[in-house]
């Protein structure tokens, strides 16, 4: 997946997001009792499971309780393209722009995902209820071109028919895809 950009979660005085966020339940995701360095990326996982990104005060919280500086953490949420600092969609929209994709219209499938949600690749609309991204390879070249909302899979892809299924993970009522 693309990289999202590490920039702060929106542009309003720091000092307001950490009331925002609620950091009690990261004592229970961590443990009573400082966690070895190498436990981090597992807690990473785990509190960006629980929170869907990775927010500032979050990340001094779990410095804070696990001892482990918070530049070091920093260094391994920006070098993993697992973990956002940003907040995600609720549905996560991939297009493939591998060759064997790009060849029969991947661009056309991006421009039609583009258009509909007006934002472009790295980035979530501003109700937070699509993110998406881009990949050179989904594995599934025999599809192609090949997108996935939520993990689910959808080949032969036009772009016509990109609206129909972003429509359905809008109303909550999508069905299973064609790869």
């Amino acid at each position: 997946m693309a990289r999202r950009p590490v920039t702060p979660v929106h542009e309003a005085d720091p000092a307001d997001e950490g009331d925002q966020i609620d950091l009690t339940p990261l004592a229970e995701i961590i443990g009573q009792k400082r966690p070895p360095a190498s436990d981090l990326i597992p807690i990473l996982q785990r509190v960006q499971s629980r929170y869907g990104y990775l927010p500032e005060p979050v990340i001094e919280e779990i410095a804070r309780l696990t001892g482990i500086p918070a530049s070091r953490i920093y260094g391994v949420v920006t070098f993993y393209a697992q973990f956002s600092t940003v907040p995600s969609g609720r549905h996560k929209v991939c297009v493939c722009q591998g060759t064997a994709c790009h060849v029969r219209g991947g661009d056309e499938v991006l421009r039609a995902v583009r258009k509909d949600l007006s934002i472009a690749p790295g980035e979530t609309t501003p109700d937070l209820d699509f993110t998406l991204d881009t990949v050179a390879c989904l594995g599934a070249c025999s599809f192609a071109p090949v997108m996935t909302v939520d993990g689910q899979y959808f080949g032969k892809m036009k772009g016509s028919r990109v609206g129909p299924i972003l429509d359905e993970s809008r109303s909550g009522s999508r069905g299973e895809g064609t790869a």
